[in-house]
């Protein structure tokens, strides 16, 4: 198979030494398939990579071939001056730019596919930086904030464990959000979340600069990650909070202590002492599932090596100022004056923005074959 090497700039990387590099290894790999003494694991390799390699360069084919029609109808537009031609010059070209652009995109995202964890539902887990009372207030503004979003998305939302202060905030919340492409949506939302106001305990007006952190963990299945039973260390005890009476009488909260990574999990969203269990088995694998990614994103030099930092000032993702009315994400560098939206779960602009960088990023990744069959 041999394509031509135009080149359109719509296409991220696709120049004629892109193209002929992934032309050589695809004559290479023709080649390496017809030895007689080849393995069966090693055959089979190869032709996973030779089954996306063919993909690709026949998609790189329609888009030349597009490309050339393109040209075709510009070229004929600039010496034509027959206005009915014209018109149906442009109308074709108009058809033949739509294509190049679902051309484009299919590309796209055959050499730079998104996260495949990201449809996955989320763990989302808020808690108290520094800033004490005002610090615990602004993690349940922040458990508001995500829980109208996830309205907003129709997600379902549930508030899985909670410490609560005494004014009514958190000092570390657990929020479950299920729902389709949830984790895509709000992985970039983890880390050192900044709020500058007065706040309600302050009674001289001061403005002061509190902090919360957010972790967003995607929920894992049971064959992401296994727990050896021996490893964990379970207790019961009496649920409290909101509930009536039961929770008071009842053992049906649920701690799980994982050994060797010293993490605690724990649950008292249900009646039950078996779901509790359950979900709490569920948050404990999700956040070794967010472990094991995170290692490997800071391996590849591409993500924080901490999903969440040590909730000082200076480590932030976001600032949220209320005497402006202003909120900054530093991701994207995008401030937008409308923060009392932004709390009621108006994210939609600011996820947007960080899902594009997102894909951006994905875009510096080095593109390889040999071992997947796919970019």
């Amino acid at each position: 198979m041999k394509v031509d090497m135009l080149t359109t700039p719509t296409i991220p990387m696709l120049d004629s030494v892109y193209v002929q590099g992934l032309q050589e290894r695809y004559d290479k790999i023709a080649s390496e398939l017809i030895a007689p003494s080849l393995e069966v694991s090693q055959r089979h390799l190869l032709q996973k990579e030779m089954s996306f390699l063919t993909t690709v360069l026949n998609k790189v084919r329609e888009i030349n071939q597009l490309v050339a029609q393109q040209r075709d109808l510009e070229a004929q537009k600039s010496i034509t001056a027959d206005v009915e031609y014209l018109e149906l010059l442009s109308e074709e070209l108009a058809v033949v730019d739509e294509r190049l652009n679902q051309e484009a995109t299919s590309l796209d995202r055959l050499l730079y596919p998104s996260d495949p964890l990201d449809d996955r539902s989320v763990f989302l887990e808020i808690r108290a930086g520094t800033g004490g009372q005002e610090a615990a207030l602004f993690a349940g503004n922040l458990v508001r904030m995500y829980t109208l979003y996830a309205a907003k998305k129709h997600w379902r939302c549930t508030l899985i464990s909670a410490s609560e202060t005494d004014l009514g905030g958190y000092r570390e919340a657990v929020l479950q959000i299920e729902g389709k492409g949830v984790y895509g949506h709000l992985k970039r939302e983890s880390g050192v979340h900044r709020v500058q106001r007065v706040p309600a305990t302050e009674t001289s007006g001061r403005l002061h600069t509190s902090t919360a952190t957010v972790a967003v963990m995607p929920e894992a299945d049971d064959v992401d990650v296994t727990i050896n039973p021996g490893d964990l260390r379970i207790d019961v005890y009496r649920a409290s909070g909101a509930g009536g009476q039961h929770v008071n009488t009842t053992d049906s909260a649920v701690r799980i202590t994982h050994i060797p990574t010293g993490l605690v999990v724990a649950c008292q969203d249900e009646r039950s002492q078996h779901k509790n269990k359950a979900k709490a088995m569920k948050v404990l694998q999700s956040r070794l599932l967010s472990a094991q990614k995170e290692k490997q994103d800071a391996e590849q030099s591409l993500k924080r090596k901490e999903m969440v930092g040590s909730g000082d000032r200076s480590e932030k993702v976001r600032t949220y100022n209320f005497p402006q009315n202003r909120i900054t994400d530093h991701q994207v560098d995008l401030t937008l004056k409308n923060l009392d939206m932004v709390m009621e779960g108006a994210l939609d602009p600011i996820v947007d923005a960080l899902m594009q960088q997102d894909a951006a990023d994905r875009r510096t990744k080095p593109v390889t074959f040999a071992t997947s069959g796919k970019a």
